[in-house]
């Protein structure tokens, strides 16, 4: 019992520090290096039943619970010491194709985040191997910490801040080894507490400080990438930060500085100075302004939102994730009756406090998506916020970020909350040749096309120095009105690019490019028949997004792939220009490394004594298959419930705790269930899923949280249950083929070989997951992993067991 309760706390402490690895990466550098760390570091799992196969004669001699005593403390300390050697070693993603020590740098953060995945993994491992009959509970009690890990991990943040989170999930592992010394007798259980104690209290400390608000240590703080926003605005000599608080999902912070003038879009015939404004940032990066009170309000007339106000006076308007409130600001002094924001982030509600408390404006603290899905107002003028700061797209540094409110699905959506003149207004980045801007472009024709309008007459595009515009009606544009949009564009030196009439020689007078090029491509797209024809032939990848394929930052085609290789190492960019290529480069390493992982055993297996002389070989397809069905299920899972739950966090934390919770409850049920009919049930509810689940949020997407949360737990609790399943009961049909329940020899080896093929196996999972949600969308995915799990359904049927499966 004690045991078990050692390895209930270890594996909270363990997914604690996993999703706490994924923000603190996410802030101290970018998306993609966050999900690349932690997934090598994941294959610490796979070492450590590897190590355990190939030396089976050490893993028998262990004790579990003396054993538990010593590698919790051994977790807890690679916890703290990775983090404080990654961010002592900060890694530089920009330099490392022309840098050979970042390479260096790299593998050293690798090894190091490994570590305590590899102690934890032992655990488990150990306890497996020591009671294979036993499997179903070790592996239930394993996912019920890892449930427990999931939400205190989400819950912890908003009080300790990412750091803290550490030293909690130090603590927690620190804990579990205390829990195994509990059992020692005499002196040797205190004595050899000493370091797990030493490390309880240090944690206890830090955390006890960071709730009062007590200094910490410094070589705690987090460091910064220096090509983060938030590096770049410190830099400033007045710079300071006024406001910094974390959240399950962000850190957000204030930046007050006189060298904070970010006003997107501002027509260069302004030429008075910028309001007084702070920056806001969120993960450090992406800086919004936050214009102070008493600013003069003349700025307002020169932003390209500005068309939309004149045209609708005294608007009811909605605006979409204003982030530091800039368009809500905008609107108001433009005349606006009524601003309804709707910002999924509270912190950034907190940190622009006087932007929302304004008695004009309704803040609504949800995503945007699930306010358009439940929402029955209409609205003047719709305003989807430009909340990203410039990023040249063939960096490829946000090409793996999902975001749902630039979808074919959200457009339509927001068109149907129009009034019936109402106006919905888009700004993206210019970028040359066109791609930001025309994908947008082609979301709005596609959405119109989609409610059966005619874009055509519905349209109206056009272009500062750094910015695009588009205006979108549901009834066509009426002469006067393109009018008054010709009148303000030539007042602001704004080029036309797109209009009912519009003639090439109208397109390119005051921010002259050497062709009209923007004109000519946003009339070919529109003119393209058939369309799918032309998105191919084009240069980027422009095709408009979907819910289940939300990647609006992802321009990559592999046509660019000679001109990417040939720049490698010869630009400023990470990585030379594509994130596709990070994607592929960390799926070669993650087949190399779970290759060694999972066929090294294997050959030893084959090799050694064995009671029965079965093959491995069906074991490694089954356990291989499981391990990459785990993540190729749970992870668009994860992102189809974000559109349904509102924010990332809830949908992290239903999927996640739901997903582990049931299947802790389905493995300590294994024993009682028959395996290929629970396999056969598994399949079918993976494949049935994709089909489901659109149809289902469509109908209860209005319900109020609690029931949808109610629902999606309902939703997911029997497929968690059977996805608990195939672990232990495939163990025991493991077992069954060596002829005997608790093999001495041979098979002992394969109780921790199949734990180290499961570990390497859900690895690559997480990132041919990635691959394939960028190529073919989630449904694909799920697809996929429901395939996975089919084929170890097959592999159990065409290898059975030469005796009946033995029972824990």
């Amino acid at each position: 019992m004690r045991a078990r309760l050692s390895l209930f706390l270890l594996s909270a402490a363990t997914l604690v520090f996993e999703i706490n690895l994924t923000r603190l990466f996410a802030v101290a550098q970018f998306y993609h290096f966050a999900f690349m760390i932690v997934s090598l570091a994941l294959l610490g799992f796979g070492a450590s039943g590897t190590l355990l196969a190939l030396v089976p004669a050490w893993a028998q001699r262990q004790q579990p619970g003396p054993t538990l005593s010593r590698l919790g403390p051994a977790c807890g300390l690679c916890m703290l010491g990775s983090y404080l050697l990654i961010n002592g070693l900060p890694f530089d993603s920009f330099s490392i194709t022309w840098d050979a020590r970042q390479v260096a740098i790299l593998v050293v953060h690798y090894l190091a985040l490994a570590s305590p995945f590899f102690f934890s993994g032992l655990a488990v491992g150990i306890l497996l191997t020591a009671s294979p009959q036993d499997a179903g509970r070790t592996y239930g009690v394993n996912l019920l910490g890892s449930a427990a890990g999931c939400a205190l991990a989400l819950a912890a943040p908003a009080w300790l801040g990412g750091e803290g989170v550490v030293t909690l999930s130090a603590a927690l592992a620190a804990s579990a080894g205390l829990m195994g010394y509990a059992g020692l007798k005499g002196l040797v259980g205190p004595v050899r507490s000493v370091p797990a104690l030493g490390l309880l209290l240090f944690c206890l400390y830090d955390l006890g400080a960071r709730l009062a608000g007590w200094p910490t240590a410094p070589a705690m703080e987090l460091r910064l990438s220096p090509y983060k926003g938030l590096s770049y605005a410190l830099q400033y000599p007045d710079a300071a930060i006024i406001f910094q608080e974390w959240n399950a999902f962000s850190r957000v912070d204030v930046v007050q500085s006189r060298g904070v003038r970010s006003l997107p879009g501002l027509s260069y015939r302004y030429l008075q100075p910028p309001p007084p404004q702070h920056g806001l940032l969120v993960d450090a990066d992406e800086l919004s302004p936050i214009v102070l009170p008493g600013a003069d309000p003349a700025f307002a007339g020169y932003l390209p939102a500005a068309i939309a106000f004149q045209l609708r006076p005294e608007a009811e308007a909605l605006i979409l994730e204003p982030r530091g409130g800039l368009d809500v600001t905008t609107a108001l002094l433009l005349g606006a009756g009524r601003v309804t924001a709707v910002e999924a982030n509270p912190l950034i509600v907190q940190a622009a406090r006087h932007v929302y408390a304004d008695p004009r404006v309704r803040t609504v603290i949800e995503s945007d998506r699930s306010y358009l899905r439940r929402a029955t107002e209409q609205y003047d003028v719709v305003m989807l916020s430009l909340a990203s700061s410039y990023h040249p797209i063939r960096s490829g540094a946000y090409s793996l970020a999902e975001d749902y409110r630039y979808t074919v699905e959200a457009f339509r959506d927001a068109l149907l909350h129009l009034k019936p003149e109402g106006l919905f207004v888009v700004t993206r980045w210019l970028q040359s040749p066109p791609s930001e801007e025309l994908r947008a472009f082609a979301l709005a024709v596609t959405a119109l096309e989609q409610n059966g309008l005619d874009p055509t007459t519905r349209l109206v595009a056009f272009r500062g120095y750094n910015t695009a515009t588009l205006l979108v009606k549901t009834r066509p544009f009426s002469a006067a009105e393109l009018e008054a949009i010709r009148d303000f564009a030539a007042g602001r030196a704004f080029d036309l690019i797109y209009a009912p009439g519009l003639r090439a020689e109208e397109s390119n007078r005051y921010n002259i490019q050497p062709e009209p090029i923007y004109f000519q491509t946003f009339t070919a797209l529109l003119a393209a028949k058939p369309r799918e024809a032309w998105y191919a032939a084009y240069p980027f990848e422009v095709a408009p997004p979907t819910d289940d394929r939300p990647f609006f930052g992802h321009f990559f085609k592999w046509s660019q792939a000679g001109q990417v290789l040939a720049e490698l190492g010869r630009t400023w960019q990470p990585f030379g220009g594509a994130g596709y290529f990070v994607l592929l480069a960390l799926l070669l390493l993650a087949l190399v490394l779970a290759a060694g992982l999972m066929l090294l055993p294997a050959v030893r297996l084959r090799r050694g004594p064995s009671s029965g002389g079965a093959s491995p070989i069906p074991a490694l397809i089954y356990f291989g298959l499981i391990g990459l069905a785990f993540l190729l299920v749970e992870i668009p899972l994860i992102q189809q419930f974000i559109l349904y739950l509102g924010q990332p966090a809830y949908a992290v934390t239903a999927v996640l705790f739901t997903l582990l919770f049931f299947s802790g409850i389905g493995s300590r049920l294994s024993a009682r269930l028959p395996h290929r009919p629970a396999l056969g049930v598994l399949v079918a509810l993976a494949f049935g899923l994709p089909f489901l689940l659109p149809r289902i949020f469509e109908l209860t997407l209005g319900l109020s949280f609690p029931l949808r949360l109610g629902l999606s737990v309902a939703l997911l609790a029997p497929l968690g249950v059977c996805m608990g399943l195939p672990f232990p009961k495939g163990i025991a049909w493991m077992l069954a083929r060596e002829g005997e329940g608790r093999p001495p020899n041979g098979a002992s080896a394969a109780v921790p070989w199949a734990w180290a093929a499961n570990g390497a196996a859900s690895v690559v999972s997480s990132v041919v997951a990635a691959l394939l949600a960028l190529s073919f969308g989630f449904s694909f995915v799920l697809f996929a992993g429901a395939s996975c799990y089919a084929g170890a359904w097959l592999t159990v049927v065409a290898c059975p067991a030469r005796s009946p499966s033995p029972r824990p």
